[in-house]
């Protein structure tokens, strides 16, 4: 059975999450880390050199703010008017741009295009790739470059996720995520467009600790 994504349910979860991560907005300087571990992993160099950037489930937007300062073009789409709110008072002064919006609604009506499309955690996880990457490919200058980061999937559970907000106890707030193996990102990857495609598991910093699943595609 397909995923029900429920998108005033799920921006109402977002809000949620936007309300307790606060602090990590107005606290925090701008930080570009694709892992849940600081300062591990690569940086914005999975993004090659680009003048714009557009970055789907942008969350606290302390990446954008990285980029803005380096000079980039840098835009952020995310679900919830909370944390847009809030990231638009502490990055806008950068230059960095935020929008309110579905991811699948608003790639599939801007007509801005970009040098690179990325996730950190965030859209690339939450919505369904089969119908989110082609929507990014066609959102690409000819070169650009789509990454994204999640934590891998769990042996066995691939596909559509459920995940409950807060625990198993209270009012139900979930959403869906989404979970392959890296061979299964690379042949979406490849299905929607891209002409390029790579996919791994970055282990973590310590043993038996979650490792970080990127990916990387290109367009012709």
């Amino acid at each position: 059975m397909p995923a029900r994504h429920d998108i005033e349910s799920e921006r109402e979860l977002w809000d949620t999450f936007a309300e307790s991560t606060k602090d990590k907005v107005f606290d925090a300087d701008p930080v570009f880390c694709w892992t849940q571990y600081a300062g591990h992993g690569p940086g914005p160099e999975l993004l090659g050199d680009p003048a714009t950037v557009l970055e789907i489930g942008c969350g606290t937007g302390r990446a954008l703010g990285h980029l803005a300062r380096q000079g980039v073009k840098a835009t952020g789409v995310d679900l919830s008017p909370v944390m847009v709110t809030r990231t638009a008072e502490r990055w806008g002064p950068l230059g960095a741009r935020f929008v309110c919006a579905e991811v699948l609604d608003h790639l599939g009506a801007t007509t801005e295009t970009y040098d690179a499309i990325y996730s950190i955690f965030g859209a690339a996880w939450f919505a369904d790739p089969a119908r989110l990457l082609p929507l990014v490919a066609k959102r690409l200058n000819p070169g650009g470059v789509l990454a994204f980061s999640q934590p891998p999937a769990i042996p066995g559970a691939y596909g559509p996720q459920g995940m409950y907000k807060g625990g198993f106890a209270g009012r139900a707030m979930y959403t869906y995520r989404y979970s392959y193996t890296p061979r299964k990102w690379e042949n979406l990857l490849l299905r929607a467009g891209f002409e390029k495609a790579e996919a791994w598991v970055l282990d973590a910093p310590e043993p038996d600790h979650i490792g970080t699943l990127i990916a990387r595609a290109v367009v012709s």
